[in-house]
């Protein structure tokens, strides 16, 4: 059973094939066996998930359906769930239990979802490797020596290994759709303001969005269905009609308009993965789709421009955890100045200090100016590309990475190495635009992701795009030796 996407379960459900219950506690079993060696879960919820299993069985019985009614996912740790630790892969979070549970969390149960427990990640979301958590790295099951991308690199590992069918997981600067590439998933990132924010422990709160990784355009397009809409709760959540993305999967490619940025395609990229970038074009020109160039000449300034803002914005988010209310406080203060300095000294990882150093900078009198206002100027520009370059297409497609899945303690001295990872994927989160990973092939074992972009809350267009690619090709359908 462990081998069925979300769609088969959602079938085999209906079909009394099997129940929720034993779905469940096949998949916990299998979680307790082999997650030991990749590390892709910090918490495992046996209890809930089998009541919740349970349930769900019962709503069926009573006659109810439903695509999600009875399927088990997991949770990346930041999303709040009541009464279950919600961590954020910190020492700082070690002891937080949510009070309440997250919008996308409540809005998956309503839909009938089985919470088998809460992924790994980077801490509190920073990172393009899943090595910066407190519980210690996630390893990529298509190789243990490489990682699986960040940070949503649980939710990733823990899907591709088979141990559960999807996850949530959550994309500042490419959290999604990075590792998704690297572990041979699809991931979307939505629009920003289509999945409600609320309840989802912040980094940076104008580039966060949550979205689903799943190994089939289908399967993310059912639990986006699950996650998307509006929430009164969510200052930043929009108020727009949510379409069926499912019933848009089968529409015809042809005559799509697929843009190709010429600088996705210089120095930096390994040639190997342009090679099967290019081979993804041709398999859609073959489905009806026209490809022409196009420019994107601001792209060059997006990664010093994302790494003034998200840091600011982390430095401003992080401020709360001071010790005083709730997470980790230090042993025996002296006073109170040495309460906040130690307890956030030794409660964050040394990239989360680096971050809100660097944003308390940029934000400080004398630079915010300098930096922060510069940075979102940028962020205007990159934006003013993207609605040019939609004028005259449909999707933009390039790579997802530029770089294969690199070892474990590779980039660990080298900071700047491991941001240039996203210099793909953080244009979307500047502008607030959906974005789609979707698996492309092999190179020397390891997994390659191209990625898809579209205007604002045409998911469906990249769900679309992505469902007829994967009729016609089976890197999706491949798993890693072992699982």
């Amino acid at each position: 059973m462990h081998q069925l996407t979300l769609a088969e379960i959602a079938r085999g459900l209906a079909d009394k094939k099997f129940s929720s219950e034993e779905l469940t506690r096949a998949l916990l079993a299998r979680i307790h066996q082999l997650d030991p060696q990749i590390n892709s879960f910090i918490s495992v919820t046996d209890e809930l998930a089998i009541s919740q299993a349970r349930a769900a069985d019962a709503r069926r019985a009573a006659g109810e359906s439903g695509a999600l009614l009875g399927a088990p996912i997991g949770h990346k740790d930041l999303f709040c769930t009541q009464g279950i630790r919600t961590s954020c892969a910190s020492k700082m979070l070690d002891n937080f239990k949510a009070p309440y549970d997250a919008t996308v969390v409540s809005k998956l149960a309503e839909a009938g979802t089985v919470t088998l427990g809460k992924t790994n990640m980077d801490e509190f979301a920073m990172g393009s490797a899943n090595e910066s958590s407190y519980y210690g790295p996630v390893k990529n099951p298509w190789n243990f020596e490489h990682v699986p991308g960040g940070s949503s690199g649980g939710s990733a590992a823990a899907v591709a290994a088979r141990l559960l069918p999807a996850a949530t997981a959550t994309d500042t600067g490419g959290s999604i759709r990075q590792p998704a590439a690297l572990t041979s998933l699809t991931g979307l990132k939505p629009t920003y303001g289509r999945v409600s924010r609320w309840g989802m422990i912040a980094y940076a709160s104008s580039l966060d969005q949550a979205g689903p990784l799943a190994r089939t355009a289908e399967d993310c397009a059912l639990l986006l269905q699950g996650m998307a809409g509006f929430d009164a709760k969510d200052s930043t959540s929009i108020d727009e009609p949510v379409p069926d993305y499912s019933a848009s999967l089968n529409a015809s490619l042809e005559g799509l308009r697929i843009g190709l940025p010429k600088e996705y395609f210089g120095a930096g990229l390994d040639p190997r993965i342009a090679d099967l970038v290019q081979a993804s074009v041709k398999e859609l020109e073959k489905l009806g789709a026209v490809v022409k160039e196009i420019s994107l000449p601001n792209m060059q300034h997006a990664i010093p421009a994302y790494y003034v803002i998200a840091p600011a914005e982390a430095s401003s988010n992080l401020s709360r955890f001071d010790g005083v209310r709730f997470g980790y406080r230090c042993e025996n203060p002296v006073d109170l100045t040495d309460l906040y300095k130690r307890s956030r000294g030794e409660g964050f990882g040394a990239e989360v200090q680096r971050r809100i150093m660097v944003g308390a900078y940029a934000l400080s009198a004398g630079y915010y100016d300098a930096y922060y206002l510069q940075a979102q100027k940028i962020r205007r520009l990159i934006k003013n590309d993207f609605m040019a370059a939609f004028n005259d297409i449909d999707v933009i497609l390039g790579p997802t990475t530029p770089n294969l899945a690199w070892k474990i303690g590779a980039k660990n001295n080298d900071p700047v190495a491991e941001y240039l990872e996203d210099v793909y994927t953080i244009t979307a989160n500047l502008a607030g635009l959906p974005g789609l990973s979707m698996p492309a092939g092999f190179v020397d074992g390891l997994p390659v992701g191209v990625q898809l972009l579209a205007p604002y809350f045409h998911e469906g267009r990249l769900l679309n795009v992505a469902h007829r690619y994967q009729q016609v090709t089976d890197w999706h359908t491949r798993a890693p030796n072992g699982f």
